[in-house]
């Protein structure tokens, strides 16, 4: 999924999202960029031990999947959708390089995850974020995430959202 994206000079810069697995060093990069601001971010740190977890093992087809952005071949993001039952899945991990927010990233991801979950049979997602995360939660609510009362106990969320799936991507 190649799209283009202005940048400052406003020459397109190629971009894709595409699904990658958890060991290649571009997704542990983009994970570990993810643990790293929110360490930063978080009034009490972030401890990814404390955390619910999403294992490389729920991060491969058909259990789940790990989509990672790239701008001209650079890892600039990442999201993971990770199936809880059969109609059901949750995206964790989306992160966005600073440098590359406010650029349509964050969304593509999201909607390449919500394209893979509908062609997976899964009729609802859920996810849940910190309240830290403004601009994220401005995101899911912008594209139809509802908040809705806590699903998991995940010890760093503060809002959780769900979004119920039509058959057609509409994308």
């Amino acid at each position: 999924m190649c799209h283009g994206l202005e940048n400052e000079s406003s020459q397109t810069i190629a971009f894709e999202v595409r699904v990658d697995v958890p060991d290649s060093a571009d997704a542990q990069w983009c994970i570990e960029q993810y643990f790293i601001e929110l360490t930063e971010r978080f009034d009490t740190g972030f401890d990814p031990i404390k955390s619910n977890p999403a294992s490389d093992e729920d991060l491969i087809p058909p259990r789940g999947y790990l989509v990672v952005a790239r701008f001209d071949g650079d890892p600039v993001g990442c999201g993971v959708l990770k199936r809880t039952n059969p109609t059901t899945g949750e995206i964790k991990r989306m992160w966005t390089a600073s440098y590359a927010r406010r650029r349509g990233v964050a969304r593509r991801i999201l909607h390449t995850l919500e394209t893979i979950a509908r062609e997976a049979g899964l009729t609802v997602l859920r996810l849940e974020t910190n309240r830290a995360l403004a601009e994220a939660q401005a995101l899911y609510r912008k594209d139809g995430y509802i908040e809705v009362d806590a699903f998991n106990d995940e010890p760093y969320a503060h809002h959780w959202f769900e979004k119920y799936l039509s058959s057609d991507s509409g994308r």
